[in-house]
């Protein structure tokens, strides 16, 4: 049908249609010359190595409202979220877990590389999610139990509290022994102002009101726990603080990132050569039909 179709259009424009054709041949070939290809590459971003577990502190002293969030005042847990977003947002590449401890610990999300879910989960913080108190040797314990199976690399904690250590079965510097022995490092964060802090308390007439309680943070045993696994303590008076603590900390903690490339490409080549033949052997049976 096609042979057909040329034929008749051969019988009434000849000139035009050979004219065609060759200018089809000689686009086939300068197209074949140039070596088109169609394909792809793909770049494959492998995990870095490193596993990071974040224990934040949940009980109700982190209502107290002495840091601030674009100039204005605001609790100290809410700051800790922002911060601690950030601190994800710039680890891309690392599997990081996130654990809220009061007195009791709760995994809030187990390690993943899905950072977009992590923050969902970090979102959903709040103070008051476990029952209250301070376990800092139970949040350790547990969050250590998270990390000892794990094959990577490096694995660390780290433990943010505004507290001192006063429930939970396991002491502090026993969960530290146990981290050291698995090779897990425990930054610690002691995270208040020194001195006395604004904190929210509701009256006798269900009114909340802004009252100053004192910030005790057990410093001492925090040192200990973070000198024990060959990490470092860190405190945070105020929102700016908090925010180099994480960077100093992101510094520290780094690996190169690998990455693997596949190309997968298809010449084209021998396409434009076929399709410049075809259109060849087309004029030529034309102008041979043509010849008296």
């Amino acid at each position: 049908a096609v042979a057909s179709s040329l034929s008749t259009a051969c019988k009434r424009r000849p000139g035009t249609l050979y004219l065609l054709l060759r200018l089809g041949v000689l686009g086939m070939l300068i197209l074949a010359l140039a070596r088109p290809q169609l394909g792809a590459t793909t770049t494959e971003v492998k995990a870095s190595g490193i596993d990071i577990l974040l224990a934040v502190d949940v009980s109700g002293s982190m209502e107290a409202m002495d840091f601030s969030l674009d100039g204005h005042p605001a609790n100290r847990l809410e700051v800790v979220k922002r911060v601690v977003a950030d601190f994800i947002k710039d680890r891309p590449n690392d599997r990081i877990g996130l654990l809220a401890f009061g007195g009791k610990p709760y995994l809030v999300s187990p390690l993943t590389l899905d950072h977009d879910w992590l923050k969902r989960r970090l979102d959903s913080l709040e103070v008051g999610m476990v029952e209250d108190g301070t376990a800092i040797g139970t949040a350790i314990g547990s969050s250590t139990n998270r990390l000892r199976n794990r094959k990577a690399k490096s694995r660390i904690l780290i433990l943010l509290t505004d507290g001192i250590s006063n429930t939970g079965s396991i002491p502090p510097l026993v969960a530290a022994d146990a981290a050291k022995a698995l090779n897990i490092k425990v930054y610690t964060i002691g995270a208040g102002t020194r001195g006395e802090a604004p904190v929210p308390v509701i009256d006798s007439f269900g009114r909340k009101r802004l009252m100053q309680a004192r910030v005790d943070i057990d410093e001492k045993t925090l040192t200990e726990v973070a000198t024990k696994t060959g990490a470092t303590y860190f405190r945070a008076t105020d929102t700016d603080s908090l925010e180099k603590i994480y960077s100093e900390i992101n510094k520290m903690e780094t690996t190169t990132r690998s990455l693997t490339s596949f190309v997968a490409n298809r010449e084209l080549f021998p396409l434009c050569i076929g399709l410049a033949l075809l259109l060849l052997g087309l004029e030529l049976y034309h102008s041979s039909r043509r010849l008296p």
